[in-house]
């Protein structure tokens, strides 16, 4: 038997009899109904895809944006409520610059994540304000690609490979029996594209979805451009097919 809820979802600061922060639940549910993001460590480096289809041919895709530039070699994206999203995303190139201004050098992806976590976590803790109702994917190369997810609730996980967004479940589904430590950044592509096909039940479209991709070798985050992702569209559309065609 459920206990009644009695008005425990009024106020962040207060606790339910069982333990729970309901604002901070009903905050990860934005994050549940929001698009479909994705992170994959590679050997050669880490990416970011997200899902940023729009529903009207009236909107101007340049105003979508999931993927963002943090720093040189950090990038993130996101899932949730968009405006807190980008509210995040300033303070997330804040804390870069800060660190740089500070101590002279480019500050690591953990430490960056780590910091959002902590803004995101008071943000539960205070009464007069209520959870972001967005999750961050921040995606970085230090010493060696590093790949974070940040909760509502200010937790924050390391993974190799994860998602966010409403086609989550599908996404970590494929992950778990597909991915594997050792390949490449095609390969990481390719595999980040059919889960996320998996996800949405459809093909690709290179104005569909996002890129953004950090290099071990050169530390320098970057998004791939219409161009460059037509050929990683096609490859990955291929597999989406026979499978789709295998569930049929």
């Amino acid at each position: 038997m459920q206990l009644p809820q009695m008005g425990y979802d009024r106020a962040i600061t207060v606790f339910s009899p069982d333990g729970r922060l309901f604002q901070v639940e009903y905050a990860r549910e934005a994050v549940k109904r929001g698009a479909t993001a994705i992170g994959v460590k590679t050997q050669e480096g880490v990416l970011l895809l997200a899902d940023r289809r729009v529903a009207s041919k009236l909107l101007e895709l340049e105003t979508v944006e999931k993927i963002y530039k943090i720093d040189e070699h950090i990038g993130a994206a996101t899932s949730g409520l968009v405006s807190d999203a980008r509210v995040l995303i300033d303070k997330a190139r804040i804390e870069a610059q800060v660190n740089k201004l500070w101590y002279n050098e480019a500050i690591t992806t953990k430490e960056l994540a780590k910091k959002i976590c902590d803004f995101k976590q008071t943000y539960t803790q205070y009464g007069g304000v209520r959870p972001f109702g967005t999750s961050l994917l921040i995606a970085g190369v230090d010493e060696s690609p590093r790949l974070f997810e940040t909760d509502p609730s200010g937790a924050l996980l390391e993974y190799k490979a994860t998602s966010i967004g409403s086609g989550r479940n599908v996404v970590m589904d494929y992950f778990e029996s597909n991915y594997r430590e050792d390949i490449s950044m095609e390969e990481g592509i390719n595999l980040a594209m059919i889960g996320l096909g998996k996800a949405i039940e459809s093909e690709l479209t290179p104005d569909g979805i996002e890129l953004g991709v950090v290099y071990l070798e050169d530390r320098k985050f970057r998004a791939i451009e219409d161009e460059e992702l037509q050929k990683y569209v096609d490859t990955a559309n291929e597999t989406i097919k026979q499978e789709l065609a295998k569930v049929k």
